[in-house]
Parts: C-alpha cells; structure tokens; sequence
C-alpha cells in the first residue's frame, strides 16, 4: 500500500509539473487529468472512495470546459 500512494504522489507532482511547465493547453489538460486522477486514487488508498469519485466527476467537467474553450482562442 505504501507503494501504492508514493505513486500517486509521484504522479500528482509529475502533472503539476506537467501543468506549469507546458505552455501548449493539450499538455496542461493532460497535466490536469493525470494529477486529478492521481489525487482522488490517492483519497481512494486513504477510505474515501465517494468523496473521490465526486471530485473526479467535477474535476474532469471543470477541466473540460477549460480545456475547450482555451483551445477554442
């Protein structure tokens, strides 16, 4: 299990490394996908799997909506 969150949390660090590195919007969704989904499997791993599937649902809707309209500009 221990294995387990330090991937998660070596991923959630790589994607918002992802996103603060990237000047191209296709990188920086990808960035924001991948340390979303990191952090709620992390949450996962600590019990709370509702809560984690809320944030998933938002978080994705939210980014999508970013994500159009700054590729849209």
């Amino acid at each position: 299990m221990i294995k387990f969150v330090l991937f998660m949390s070596f991923c959630f660090v790589l994607g918002g490394l992802a996103v603060a590195s990237n000047p191209s919007p296709y990188c920086g969704a990808l960035g924001l996908v991948v340390a979303s989904i990191a952090g709620c499997g992390w949450l996962v791993s600590l019990g709370v799997s509702f809560v984690s599937l809320v944030l998933v649902i938002v978080y994705l809707g939210g980014m999508l909506v970013v994500f159009v309209y700054s590729v849209s500009l």
